[in-house]
């Protein structure tokens, strides 16, 4: 029982030096810069996969709305980690080779599109037949309806839950470092074997990551304020 008690007294020996991974912070934030490129493009793909699905569950016909089904529930209910595995290893049995960064990327963007398919879809359900009927009434034409009715009402009902999904897409970039991808989480292990200072630089790159999700609230909050009139608070 002793032995403990020495183990605790080393661990209190502990001496913070932040002095030693300083020099890094410039290498980090090239990491941080990627991460949000991945996340940016992971997004958008996802977005308009999302788009295309959602419109053929609610207006295509059978067989299509059978396949996006059967893909959506693949990646919604097996790991991101798996799905990019299988991607990275399985697909070179078949004579499709991808790169760390591509398959990080493809398994983020066909991931990020499920969820995003169903969260468009609720914005197609959200459509008020009442205003639609009194656009008509009021001398709309289609065009006109889409402009001033439909695309207003979803983007308001959309917006929130799509923001969301994108912060969660640039927490998610870090699972790229187990492929070797050197963003933010793959460069603070780089550091971490040179420096051996886990704590120092482990609770840098924390910060960092802070940094970006409170950039990209704000960077959000100012889209939709401006740009689509939704009131709200950035945290």
């Amino acid at each position: 029982m002793v032995e403990p008690a020495g183990k605790a007294r080393v661990l209190m020996s502990y001496t913070l030096q932040y002095g030693q991974v300083t020099p890094y912070l410039g290498y980090l934030a090239g990491g941080a810069w990627l991460a949000l490129q991945i996340a940016a493009i992971a997004f958008v793909i996802g977005w308009a996969i999302g788009l295309v699905c959602a419109s053929l569950l609610e207006y295509g016909p059978r067989p299509a709305r059978w396949l996006v089904r059967s893909y959506v529930v693949f990646f919604l209910n097996t790991p991101l980690l798996v799905q990019i595995f299988f991607l990275y290893f399985a697909l070179p049995d078949w004579g499709i080779l991808l790169g760390s960064y591509e398959a990080v990327l493809l398994g983020m963007a066909l991931n990020a599109g499920a969820y995003l398919t169903e969260i468009q879809r609720a914005g197609f359900r959200s459509i008020r037949v009442a205003e639609v009927e009194a656009a008509t009434t009021l001398g709309f034409s289609r065009v006109q309806t889409i402009r001033y009715v439909i695309l207003p009402h979803i983007c308001k009902v959309l917006f929130p839950p799509l923001s969301n999904q994108y912060i969660i897409l640039t927490m998610t970039t870090s699972i790229a470092a187990i492929f070797g991808v050197e963003e933010l989480t793959g460069r603070t292990y780089n550091i971490n074997a040179q420096t051996f200072r886990s704590f120092e630089i482990f609770s840098i790159a924390a910060l960092y990551y802070i940094a970006l999700t409170l950039v990209a609230s704000a960077a959000l909050y100012a889209v939709g304020r401006y740009f689509f009139r939704i009131k709200g608070k950035v945290f």
